[in-house]
């Protein structure tokens, strides 16, 4: 499916600080599908081999300095896949990246390609920061996810690799109705590590994901307070991916403790706020199709026969995401919509309309 393109009107051009209609914040680059896991949850459907319709070297070094041009300050470029070690070039990307002046950062697979050299090379080239993923306490319950024995150990070992070579690292943890009971024994296990975030993930019933199950609304809201709890003591800041009304409780329960908005909005929460699918964020397939995230699956454009920015600033549906006033239900009346706006791909995933309310938000507006 794809979405016509079309000039920004004045009233855009005026956004407010939490639109982000000239660039993003964010570019999550799939540079392959190819991946030794067999997560339970995979976004990507991830197999063993390359795809013969992958970017090239030429045209990914060509994406990047288009990328480059979105914004005089740079964009946060975030590599990942599948597995970004399986491209063989992507040490030659990492570098080309770090010239043009990008943040490059990288989510690669805990795997055997995952070594002490490799993360040197990392930290060598210029990559600014890492993630690994850890979905439970135990090798049981993490690799009940990720399908591959082994692989418990093998994350927290390259947690250490990666500390000790000077990587910035970031965990990231997926929340299910099935994880729920095991988030604290988690945040007890990572909380030894000096991070530089914790990051939950709330899953969407997309790619592998479907078969496993979403958090309710009640308990999607008890984890949000449970985690402004923890972060008052954390060692390490905590944040969310596709739960955005985390900020909403956040942000009431620190105006309660007498906090002011423009401090509030200096705090790591704070700055994330307005941030969603096709807000600050943009997604790059392995094929070069451009999406607001990679769990909205709605094309605009393809790289290879589109300009990038074009797409991201004119794109009817990136245009729609940004403007709050379109959203439908709940989320169009929430007095919290610009700080949070509901995860649209959620909201497509449920309604197939990207517009419609959240469906694991449990707030009613007081409107």
């Amino acid at each position: 499916m794809h979405f016509e393109t079309t000039e920004l009107s004045d009233s855009e051009r005026a956004s407010s600080r939490f639109v982000y209609s000239r660039a993003p914040l964010l570019v999550y680059w799939e540079l392959t599908r190819a991946c030794d896991l067999a997560c339970r949850h995979c976004r990507a459907e991830a197999i063993a081999r390359r795809d013969a319709r992958e970017l090239d070297t030429f045209e990914a070094m060509a994406l990047l300095e288009k990328i480059r041009s979105f914004s005089e300050r740079g964009v946060h470029v975030v590599l990942t896949g599948g597995d970004p070690l399986k491209r063989p070039d992507l040490f030659t990307l990492v570098e080309h990246g770090a010239k043009l002046g990008l943040a490059v950062s990288i989510a690669p697979s805990s795997t055997n390609l995952l070594t002490r050299e490799v993360f040197q090379r990392f930290k060598d080239t210029g990559v600014e920061s890492m993630s690994l993923s850890l979905d439970g306490s135990t090798a049981e319950k993490h690799e009940a996810i990720r399908g591959i024995a082994g692989c418990f150990g093998r994350t927290l070992d390259a947690a250490w690799d990666a500390l000790r070579a000077g990587m910035r690292l970031q965990i990231n943890t997926l929340v299910t109705a099935e994880t729920l009971q095991d988030l604290d024994d988690t945040y007890g296990l990572l909380k030894h590590l000096p991070l530089m975030r914790w990051k939950l993930f709330t899953l969407i019933g997309v790619g592998r994901g479907r078969t496993l199950t979403e958090p309710t609304p009640d308990q999607c809201e008890a984890l949000h307070h449970w985690l402004c709890d923890v972060s008052k003591d954390s060692p390490f800041p905590v944040a969310t991916t596709e739960a955005p009304h985390f900020r909403r409780v956040a942000l009431t329960r620190m105006r309660q403790r007498g906090i002011p908005l423009a401090k509030i909005e200096k705090t790591p929460i704070g700055r994330g706020f307005g941030i969603r699918d096709g807000n600050g964020i943009l997604f790059i397939s392995h094929t070069g199709h451009v999406y607001p995230s990679g769990f909205l699956p709605l094309a605009v454009g393809n790289v290879r026969t589109s300009d990038v920015t074009d797409l991201y600033r004119f794109s009817k549906l990136f245009r729609s995401l940004r403007s709050t006033r379109l959203y439908k239900g709940k989320c169009g009346r929430c007095e919290f919509k610009e700080i949070c706006g509901g995860s649209r791909a959620r909201a497509y995933a449920r309604h197939a309309d990207p517009l419609e309310s959240d469906p694991l938000c449990a707030y009613e507006p007081v409107h």
